[in-house]
């Protein structure tokens, strides 16, 4: 029987895949199957990933006819799972050895319908454990109360769907499917989901999963017009928060973190090809217009006097100027803790 389905998407990452690869082998156990979606490399990861399910027991390659993004090659994998409990990894991310049993172990123990972790973040040669932002851990939690407060890093700020286990009960409901064809940004409308419609998690300490950050292919550091799907992502956050019976407390919490991300992206416009940047102004105006704005009067008076002024002026019509940018503008890795603030 199959006790944990692990998900791991990977398109042309075949500098990073073996490292990746190596960690599965290490985590390997006759209850865990990996899931190895290709999803269309161009690079030599199919060739790998079909040694892989050769020689890495319990994986299963699965391969894309045409490339779909991160969002399509995790419902792919979703589709074949047969685990009681799921998760994932990112085919340029990996485990710490014996990872996937101590995640079991914490969701059994538990008995919620997830849980979250930490993780270890890799720039180079740096390791540095990010924390899951919710101070209460190993009992049990309603996950829709740790969306708020608005005004803080909260559990929707830490999207990280490899961040954790679920359990099959989500699936079959439907909440862990992911939006098809994002390729950015795919994991916010994700997690709210799972937040406002699941009835347990709990948050434990692992220190298993490590994220490589600074991937040259990663599309945090791509400039094209893929980045503009966090517009697509965070309009089905607020349309479907808005449904909410608690829409009236969480629709401020969506509204704010929508404006942080898009003020991370228009700080930054200079990274973006000409007609991109053209795009994200026009695209974020008129979501800017779409929000209630009532609660997006007072977002921009609490997110502070540069981001609400260059919000403004894009909700306006008017060209971002050199001048009106920021000296440094916000990492990519900050974007989510910007966000609650």
């Amino acid at each position: 029987m199959v006790k944990l389905s692990v998900i791991v998407p990977f398109y042309n990452v075949r500098q990073f895949a073996p490292d990746t690869l190596r960690s599965l082998k290490a985590n390997a156990r006759e209850d865990v199957e990996f899931l190895l979606v290709d999803d269309c490399s161009s690079d030599g990861t199919r060739d790998l990933l079909e040694r892989a399910a050769e020689e890495v027991p319990g994986a299963v390659l699965l391969p894309h006819e045409s490339n779909g993004g991160l969002a399509t090659a995790r419902n792919t994998g979703l589709d074949a799972a047969r685990g009681t409990y799921l998760t994932f990894l990112d085919g340029d991310d990996w485990y710490a050895p014996g990872h996937c049993g101590r995640l079991l172990a914490a969701a059994e123990r538990l008995g919620t319908d997830f849980v979250r972790v930490d993780h270890v973040q890799v720039t180079g040669r740096a390791r540095q454990i990010h924390r899951m932002p919710h101070g209460r851990r190993e009992v049990p939690l309603r996950p829709v109360d740790a969306i708020l407060p608005a005004d803080r890093s909260t559990s929707v700020d830490y999207p990280y769907a490899w961040a954790g286990i679920y359990h099959r009960r989500l699936l079959d409901s439907g909440v862990l499917r992911f939006r098809d064809g994002l390729r950015t940004a795919e994991d916010r409308p994700w997690i709210w989901r799972l937040h406002r419609e699941a009835e347990s998690f709990a948050v434990t300490s692992l220190h298993g999963v490590f994220y490589r950050r600074g991937v040259s292919s990663s599309l945090t550091q791509i400039g094209d017009v893929r980045q503009l799907d966090f517009l697509r992502a965070f309009d089905q956050v607020v349309e479907e928060t808005s449904t909410h019976e608690r829409a009236a407390e969480l629709l401020p919490k969506a509204v704010r973190t929508y404006c942080a991300v898009m003020a991370h992206h228009l700080e930054s416009i200079e990274r973006f090809e000409p007609a991109v940047a053209r795009t994200l102004r026009a695209e974020s105006a008129a979501a800017l217009r779409r929000l209630p704005q009532d609660i997006l009067r007072a977002t921009l008076t609490a997110l502070g006097p540069e981001r609400a002024a260059r919000l403004r002026r894009v909700r306006r019509g008017q060209a971002l100027t050199r001048s009106a940018a920021p000296t440094a503008a916000v990492p990519a890795t900050r974007v989510h803790e910007e966000a609650a603030r």
